[in-house]
């Protein structure tokens, strides 16, 4: 007899079913299970001689369940109304253990986040986790199938690089052989080196970043999605990322419906772009030209432009990489080519348009206080024919941070890794 799932059965049909025990219900001549697979969850009615099962069961079990589906009117919450199960056949495939934290998700206790956390694998059990997990799922397909749409090759860079890609000291140190390595701040370096031979190419990669963070925002492993194109600015580059998200939340919005309601997520709306300067976006945010805009003013510049994406351009090239092009590519000009996206109340992506001559290279690379000589090959890659290029990544978590509308990014990650967390 075939598996069938909780979703795609009707009534009149002779199931099996194979699952997990969510909640269990004795009456005096009668039990009720609830049984839950990848696609729901249905109510199982025990009679007769099968009652004697329930006492061996616990929740979280594992069983098979063979029955005929029969029209009902359900009230339980989380599971199908219109049907249940006529059991004849019950059989215990894993008995669960006393659980450690609280799985059924209308239970009043509630588990601390780092207690979910110490026992993630169990935490996935719960339907609005298993929610926020799907929609991440489409989030990436929808990138991977716009992308591929247009043409662009897919890369897997390297994670284990022999220098910092974006500077800085945020690296986490690996013994690589005899050599000192660091794993990836980005794939920036890589993907500009393709981009420069292959057109356009994008990637949905991880990246480290050694940052001592303690906030809902920040991770230090991280899964970024990214792209890279010749021959385009920073505006045209924008215009890719407007697109791709208007086209993730469409996807979002029409394969995603359960999800959506599972977590509450109301209104959620196909975002347009909104473009500021820098200059014009710090003083609309309360801030001052030259620094960085804060938390509290990027949300106040969300706030301004609800259910869009804002993005700030010709940042200051104090603020930038090393290897965001400047303006007018004189090595200290003082605006660059690079801007923000703004989503929902924070930034999800960065990028512009990159340096592509040499020589204005090293010069970047001198006044960020980086050693040239570590980025010889790098510097070497737009010595034999390279074209101008922009790109720009996009957090995955971050992005499904906002769409689920999380307080926490960890939330959006299966296996969260921070300054204190590396299991499970």
């Amino acid at each position: 007899m075939k598996r069938e799932y909780i979703k795609e059965i009707k009534a009149g049909q002779e199931v099996l079913l194979k699952g997990w025990v969510f909640e269990i219900r004795e009456l005096s001549k009668m039990s009720f299970i609830l049984l839950r697979d990848i696609t729901g969850m249905i109510q199982c009615v025990i009679q007769g001689d099968l009652t004697k099962k329930i006492p061996e069961l616990s929740l979280e079990s594992v069983v098979e369940i063979k029955g005929k589906v029969k029209p009902a009117n359900i009230k339980a919450e989380f599971t199908r109304k219109d049907i249940e199960i006529e059991v004849s056949s019950l059989e215990i495939i894993s008995k669960a253990e006393k659980l450690p934290i609280h799985v059924n998700e209308k239970a009043e206790i509630k588990t601390e986040f780092a207690h979910r956390l110490d026992y993630r694998f169990l935490d996935f059990h719960k339907q609005k986790i298993q929610a926020i997990f799907k929609i991440q799922t489409v989030i990436e397909n929808s990138f991977r199938e716009f992308f591929y749409n247009k043409n662009f090759i897919e890369m897997q860079p390297p994670c284990i690089i022999s220098a910092a890609s974006e500077g800085g000291t945020d690296l986490f140190s690996v013994q690589y052989f005899e050599k000192k390595a660091f794993l990836a701040q980005s794939p920036q370096l890589y993907k500009q080196m393709l981009a420069c031979s292959m057109e356009k190419t994008f990637m949905i990669t991880p990246v480290w970043r050694a940052e001592k963070h303690h906030t809902t925002r920040h991770i230090n492993e991280i899964r970024q999605m990214d792209i890279e194109c010749a021959f385009t600015n920073q505006m045209e580059v924008m215009k890719e990322l407007e697109e791709v998200i208007k086209f993730i939340v469409k996807k979002i919005l029409e394969k995603c419906k359960e999800e959506l309601k599972l977590l509450d997520v109301k209104n959620l709306k196909i975002p347009k772009g909104i473009y500021l300067s820098y200059e014009e976006a710090i003083k609309k945010a309360g801030g001052k030209i030259g620094e960085d805009f804060t938390p509290e003013q990027e949300r106040k510049l969300c706030n301004l432009y609800p259910d869009n994406i804002v993005f700030t351009y010709s940042w200051p090239s104090s603020l930038k990489p090393f290897y965001i092009m400047t303006k007018d590519e004189k090595k200290d000009s003082k605006f660059s080519e690079g801007f923000d996206a703004l989503y929902g109340g924070m930034e999800i992506s960065s990028g512009g348009q990159r340096i592509h001559l040499p020589e204005l290279l090293i010069e970047r690379l001198k006044i960020k206080e980086l050693n040239p000589k570590n980025f010889e090959s790098y510097i070497n890659s737009f010595r034999y024919g390279a074209p101008p290029h922009s790109g720009w990544s996009i957090g995955l978590e971050r992005l499904t941070q906002v769409i689920c509308r999380l307080d926490n990014v960890k939330e959006a990650t299966m296996f969260p890794r921070d300054r204190e967390r590396l299991t499970p």
